[in-house]
């Protein structure tokens, strides 16, 4: 199969030769036909495997009719990046035909996005945050929108946009395309779907996991050990363009420092940077002034670089779907990839689940070159797994012995069965009469002041006011 069997625009399959397309992918062969048919679609597919192009070719087969200069299709994306690999695509593939596209996002000022609206565009590529805005402020008109996209919608949600979502939908006409693509589509999107799409028909190609192409391993490693594991490796390993994860902003920038005092030419990507040196970053990185890219989870999902040969998680991913895109980021388009990770104690239980959702064992290797002093790798991390399979053991006796009635005794040493202890009651003088307690308080006091002779009022007419333990008393006058 090829692109002319999709009886494409003449226009739009310049676009598709000049942009290099020779075969369609998987899910473009599939998902192509039944969104250029008008329904709506549900495409699950493995992160590089040409979902943008699955949705936008048939979009912008849709606009080369109708008239021009009007807002008929709307993408969703939720980070500024992924806005931007979108509208290069968008613009890339349409460079033949009369059709405008546009970004909007936070971040950068919104005159120039304004400017773009008044001038007039067939294609808006927005984040959420951004559209509300130009939404609210009466500059984006969507009485004539046809087709709204949400890439990536599984993030959408994870990252807190489904409100926002839900206020975008009031502004669009019900009479739509909607179409949802995504890498992940666990089951709670999955009921989302159900409310926003009509009739939908899924479209989804293999296991959402990384693509077969790609080989998966995991080196354990110290946390105190994993930047000399990683400049020994990047100085061993033959490699192209390396993307390298982190957890944490700071973490990033002070990797991409230490990077480049090595003679690396590396460069941070993370949240802090303004989008004009986000946008350098990432420029830099798809046209090999940068060999290795230093990023946080933003970037998992916006980079779209063929030469990405290696991907390295220097800190564990938080779920297995953030692993997922990370992974994703090499081995696109069907070429081949290496994916590792660095794994300390911490993160034993990350690495199960990746297995459980790859349905195998990740392989454990060592760098031979590096020095792990008295740490062992292939023999790392045992005692975590004994540990926890001992406390699943303990919980389960303890829910045991309560559902049979069984309660622990209270913590006081087997003298008083679990009574709580009673303060002892004051001793009585000769008379019978309840002695005060005149032990000396922690202050050098007594903790009963002199009373007169009806024993109610101090005798020297102050009152003592009531107090914490362990505070000074405040005594004044009454």
């Amino acid at each position: 199969m090829n692109f002319n069997d999709f009886s494409l625009d003449e226009r739009i399959m310049r676009g598709v030769q000049a942009a290099g397309y020779e075969t369609p992918t998987p899910i473009q062969q599939q998902a192509i036909p039944i969104v250029t048919a008008g329904s709506d679609v549900l495409g699950l597919a493995q992160t590089g495997t040409g979902k943008t192009a699955a949705f936008l070719l048939p979009i912008l087969q849709r606009l080369t009719t109708g008239p021009l200069r009007k807002t008929r299709a709307l993408i969703i994306a939720p980070t500024r990046e992924l806005a931007e690999q979108i509208h290069e695509s968008a613009q890339q593939l349409g460079k033949f035909t009369k059709i405008r596209s546009m970004t909007a996002y936070g971040g950068v000022g919104k005159g120039p996005q304004i400017a773009g609206l008044k001038r007039g565009t067939e294609i808006v590529v927005a984040c959420p945050g951004r559209l509300l805005d130009l939404i609210g402020d009466r500059h984006v008109n969507l009485k004539n929108l046809d087709v709204l996209v949400l890439d990536e919608a599984d993030q959408m949600c994870d990252m807190g946009f489904l409100p926002d979502i839900r206020r975008i939908l009031r502004h669009v006409p019900a009479e739509r395309q909607t179409l949802f693509f995504s890498a992940t589509m666990p089951d709670d999107i999955r009921n989302l779907s159900s409310d926003m799409l009509t009739n939908p028909q899924t479209v989804q190609i293999g296991m959402i996991a990384p693509a077969e192409t790609v080989t998966q391993a995991w080196y354990p490693v110290p946390q105190k050990k994993k930047k000399d594991l990683l400049f020994t490796f990047l100085d061993a390993t033959a490699t192209g363009q390396v993307l390298v994860f982190t957890r944490t902003k700071y973490r990033a920038r002070n990797l991409a420092r230490d990077l480049e005092r090595r003679k690396f030419r590396a460069i941070a990507l993370q949240g802090n940077m303004s989008q004009n040196q986000r946008q350098k970053a990432i420029v830099g990185f798809k046209q090999g002034k940068f060999d290795i890219l230093i990023a946080t989870d933003i970037a998992s999902r916006g980079i779209d670089v063929s030469g990405v040969t290696h991907v390295i998680n220097f800190d564990m991913p938080s779920t297995v779907d953030a692993y997922t895109h990370r992974i994703g980021r090499t081995g696109r388009a069907e070429q081949t990839g290496e994916a590792y990770t660095f794994a300390n104690e911490e993160d034993a239980d990350m690495v199960r689940d990746i297995e459980k959702l790859l349905e195998r064992k990740l392989e454990r290797r060592r760098l031979a070159e590096f020095d792990y002093g008295d740490f062992d790798p292939d023999t790392a991390f045992p005692e975590r797994q004994q540990q926890q399979r001992r406390k699943a053991k303990s919980k389960n006796s303890r829910n045991a012995n309560q559902r049979n009635g069984q309660k622990r005794p209270h913590n006081s040493g087997g003298q008083n069965n679990g009574q709580r202890r009673r303060k002892p009651k004051a001793k009585a003088d000769a008379n019978g009469t309840a002695k005060p307690n005149n032990r000396p308080n922690r202050n050098g006091g007594s903790n009963n002041p002199p009373r007169n002779a009806d024993g109610n009022k101090p005798a020297d007419g102050t009152r003592r006011s009531r107090r914490k333990p362990g505070r000074r008393a405040i005594v004044g006058k009454a």
